[in-house]
């Protein structure tokens, strides 16, 4: 119910803010649009600010852009609401962008919002989540299925039987859906003698404390936790098992096993010091970089296909239509901590 309210007010922003985005009409395309120019300006939105790897991305992408040949507008910030992401795609258009960066929220409401930039004629990349429709040049990401996999064979490395939990990330957005389902199915296919809790807590450090409460009482037999956004879940989740008693670091035999998705710098950290086992690295520097990149060919007429890419990575389809370039996330622990080619690393 939740999920579809959050739908209707997006597609209702949508219409608000451009009448033919619910129509049949369709506009006339930006001046820059097509036929090879790609001056103008470009926007970019942010899904928030309170996780330190958002931060991190935020600080790249006038970077990037500058690095592109491409001109910045200030991101903007939708502070987690899919609806105030419809009306900030709305106002970015307005202010005559020639190209967007966006990264969705909801990954259905979003295409309220590429469909006011189609009719536009603007160009839109699609950075960390993929949407489930619309029309996006490219989708910069990692293979986040391989991500809850990953995260499974950590955990699965250094506990043979018990219960472990993961901290889900929204299930409206495909990120959270690719992870959860991932790590459910790697465990339950690799290592049948682990038993998989599940707390769904929607990218909020909030609902993970109190999550965790819940079930670090009902079960203080936990032995790891899958944090789906370390920076995010990383804090609060120490904070849990510190309240009951069941902190230790990597070697004592009370240790509970944690491994995350992020490689921000705190994580790192907490790899160093014993309190983290693992992450998986996605790459803040390079989504910024890549999602530039994407959208200053289509902004120069440019089509895309499957296969290869110039920079290591692979573009698929994930769905008709939606082309994704995969790029590598790699899993961190104590061995590759201090590798300078990690983004966490230089900042």
């Amino acid at each position: 119910m939740r999920t579809k309210v959050i739908r209707l007010a997006a597609a209702a922003a949508a219409c608000g803010l451009v009448l033919t985005a619910c129509g049949s009409t369709k506009d006339k395309p930006a001046a820059a649009s097509g036929g090879g120019d790609t001056g103008g300006k470009v926007g970019a939105t942010l899904p928030l600010l309170t996780s330190p790897f958002w931060q991190a991305y935020n600080n790249y992408v006038p970077q990037m852009a500058k690095q592109a040949g491409l001109d910045a507008l200030p991101t903007v910030n939708a502070d987690n609401d899919p609806a105030k992401l419809i009306t900030d795609i709305g106002t970015l258009l307005n202010q005559g962008v020639k190209g967007l960066v966006v990264t969705p929220i909801d990954s259905a409401a979003i295409v309220a919002g590429l469909k006011q930039a189609e009719n536009k004629g603007v160009p839109v990349v699609a950075v960390d989540v993929a949407p489930e429709g619309g029309k996006v040049a490219m989708v910069v990401r990692a293979d986040n299925k391989a991500y809850g996999t990953k995260a499974c064979d950590e955990i699965g490395k250094r506990v043979k039987s018990g219960k472990v939990v993961q901290v889900m990330g929204d299930l409206a957005s495909v990120n959270g859906r690719d992870r959860s389902a991932a790590f459910r199915d790697c465990m339950k296919q690799k290592y049948p003698d682990i038993k998989v809790l599940e707390i769904a807590a929607e990218w909020k450090a909030d609902k993970a404390s109190s999550g965790l409460d819940s079930l670090l009482t009902a079960n203080p037999d936990i032995k790891g936790v899958y944090m789906q956004a370390g920076g995010t879940y990383l804090a609060p989740t120490e904070q849990a098992l510190k309240r009951k008693n069941m902190f230790f670091p990597a070697g004592d035999p009370r240790h509970v096993v944690l491994v995350s998705n992020d490689g921000i710098p705190q994580e790192l950290a907490a790899i160093r010091s014993g309190e983290l086992d693992a992450t998986v690295s996605q790459p803040a520097d390079a989504y910024a970089k890549y999602g530039m990149y994407w959208l200053k060919k289509a902004m120069a007429g440019e089509t895309f296909k499957p296969g290869p890419t110039d920079h290591g990575s692979q573009i698929v389809e994930i769905s008709p239509g939606i082309l994704e370039d995969q790029l590598p996330a790699p899993v961190v622990t104590k061995d590759n901590v201090d590798d300078k080619a990690l983004w966490g690393n230089n900042l």
